[in-house]
């Protein structure tokens, strides 16, 4: 192969590994963002509703066992 080849090669290799990273950084940003609570809609949010629900059963029904 020449130079030339050589260079194009290159090229390419550091432009698909640049896509992948690229790509990689999105998805680690966005799925971050899902479990920071953000005033309803996150899934951070979703678990922490669950949460509370979950304890208030919980109190209810050991307050009906006494």
């Amino acid at each position: 192969m020449s130079a030339v080849d050589w260079a194009g090669f290159i090229v390419a290799l550091i432009s698909i590994i640049g896509s992948v990273a690229i790509g990689i950084k999105w998805l680690v940003k966005h799925y971050l963002n899902e479990l920071k609570p953000n005033g309803g809609s996150s899934l951070k949010d979703s678990v922490n509703r669950l949460e509370r629900q979950v304890e208030e059963i919980y109190r209810i029904l050991l307050t009906k066992r006494k």
